[in-house]
């Protein structure tokens, strides 16, 4: 275990931003984790799980505290069962959307980076995650927020994670139901913060496609450039050119991803959204209205604001391009959402959990 002190979180964060942490425990075995939280507990210091920071934000006083990393990476296991009991919706597998092929059971050490995961799936020919690709951040932080893109998220093919109870002092694991999962929510950013220390996630994935229609950008895609292939290898290949053409990398242009959630509208409010024009988007989640749209028709795409610039291609994404300080970042997202709230009655939830 590697213990360092005054640490600047904003070394540890893409957006940047946040003053320091007073330690940073680094865990590369799950038998240092009860040392670890036995080490906050000594010096009377409350606990942060920190993943790759990418979707993280800490304020200008920094953290009191201890932040955990857990550092062990690889992927553990693969195994292949039974589809009865398939934790998931089952995805189109050809002509005979009757067949359901095996499960392929995969384990991963919680300090992979995901996009690895991805990549290692798509390989093998397993849906389930594809859409998921070059999401950034570790595969242990996948189920913290449910992560999702292009019509997919964690949950469809989530099984189970190893943890260790910070409440009860003991190893145990946690089934998908355990989790509460629903639109960006699970109960590690909910109910149960920093309770739980993920060591590892596992994943339920078949061989097939993903089921037409795709979302939106996707299907453009396909239809511009001709495509005929939806194999997870080469929706991979599309949704990571998408994201590369939209989205900054948050390794080398400071920001948190997506920084708002998308609006997520009942059927009744699907219908007077679309009477007044809006683009509503119905997906097997349910129905809902891009927050970028929003906040591009309120005036926002590629303006500055205290020194945070609204992503020109993808107004969800908040750049730090001159800002010094959280303070520059909250007068931004109140004049966003104050904004998208006057002009069309919606209010922005902020998708990055804050330290």
């Amino acid at each position: 275990m590697k213990i360092s002190e005054n640490v600047p979180i904003k070394e540890l964060t893409t957006m940047r931003i946040g003053g320091p942490a007073r330690y940073v425990l680094e865990v590369d075995n799950p038998s240092e984790i009860p040392e670890a939280y036995e080490f906050a507990k000594s010096k009377n210091l409350p606990v942060f799980i920190l993943g790759g920071g990418a979707n993280t934000i800490a304020h200008d006083e920094g953290f009191d505290g201890v932040i955990l990393k857990y550092t062990k990476t690889g992927i553990i296991s693969e195994r292949v069962t039974a589809v009865e009991g398939a934790p998931h919706r089952v995805y189109d597998v050809g002509e005979d959307n009757s067949r359901q092929d095996p499960l392929h059971i995969i384990t991963v050490n919680a300090g992979e980076p995901w996009d690895n995961v991805v990549a290692f799936a798509c390989e093998r020919g397993l849906t389930g995650i594809e859409a998921l690709s070059k999401i950034p951040g570790l595969a242990g932080a996948a189920p913290v927020q449910n992560i999702g893109a292009y019509g997919q998220e964690l949950a469809d093919t989530f099984v189970s994670a190893e943890v260790y109870d910070s409440k009860t002092n003991e190893f145990k694991t946690l089934n998908k139901a355990d989790f509460g999962f629903s639109y960006r929510k699970s109960i590690l950013n909910s109910t149960e913060k920093n309770r739980y220390f993920i060591i590892s996630i596992t994943l339920a994935l078949q061989k097939g496609e993903m089921k037409r229609p795709f979302y939106n950008s996707i299907e453009k895609y396909i239809e511009v450039h001709n495509i005929t292939d939806f194999s997870p290898q080469s929706i991979r290949e599309i949704v990571s050119t998408i994201r590369a053409d939209k989205l900054p990398d948050p390794a080398k242009i400071p920001s948190a991803g997506s920084f708002f959630k998308n609006i997520y509208l009942t059927e009744d409010q699907a219908k007077i959204a679309e009477k007044n024009g809006y683009p509503v988007y119905k997906g097997h989640d349910g129905f809902k209205i891009n927050s970028g749209w929003l906040i591009e028709q309120a005036g926002f795409s590629d303006k500055l604001l205290h020194g945070i610039r609204i992503n020109k291609k993808a107004a969800l994404v908040l750049i730090n391009e001159s800002a010094n300080s959280y303070d520059d970042l909250a007068k931004a997202r109140t004049e966003i959402i104050e904004a998208v709230k006057n002009k069309f009655g919606y209010t922005l939830e902020q998708e990055p959990n804050e330290i």
